[in-house]
């Protein structure tokens, strides 16, 4: 799983603009960013629905809410299912890749230190760590 400032899968693969950091400098403003994500299926996993689930937890490991235009708060958090098949003849043991992109559009996050985490099937599997605010000191 990476971070980034945009993605997109196509036919397969990830096309990623801007990936890899784990710094957005100005706090309190709307922020997009993207989880591009590239899951190995084993082999005797395909041919059945999994469901992935990308969080946004805050510092404490909370998942962070933003308000709604109704007043009511949200989680930021998007979940997906898939299914991979298995083409003819593959060779059993083979991984299928399987390439999702988690898009966010407008997140105003204060400043702090975040962690997007991953979870297929409800087992966690990536984590990807960021912080929002001037660097820090040392």
């Amino acid at each position: 799983m990476l971070l980034c400032d945009a993605a997109e899968s196509v036919n397969g693969k990830l096309y990623i603009l801007g990936g890899g950091w784990s710094q957005a400098l100005v706090p309190d403003l709307p922020i997009n960013m993207s989880l591009a994500v590239k899951i190995a299926v084993p082999w005797d996993q395909a041919n059945y629905p999994h469901t992935v689930t990308a969080t946004l937890l805050d510092g404490d490991g909370n998942p962070v809410e933003i308000p709604r235009s109704d007043g009511e708060a949200m989680p930021v958090r998007n979940e997906v299912q898939f299914e991979t098949g298995r083409p003819p003849g593959l060779m059993p043991g083979t991984d299928l890749d399987a390439p999702l992109v988690f898009n966010f559009h407008g997140v105003p996050l204060p400043a702090g230190g975040y962690v997007w985490e991953l979870k297929i099937d409800n087992e966690p599997m990536a984590r990807a760590a960021f912080r929002v605010g001037p660097p820090t000191r040392r």
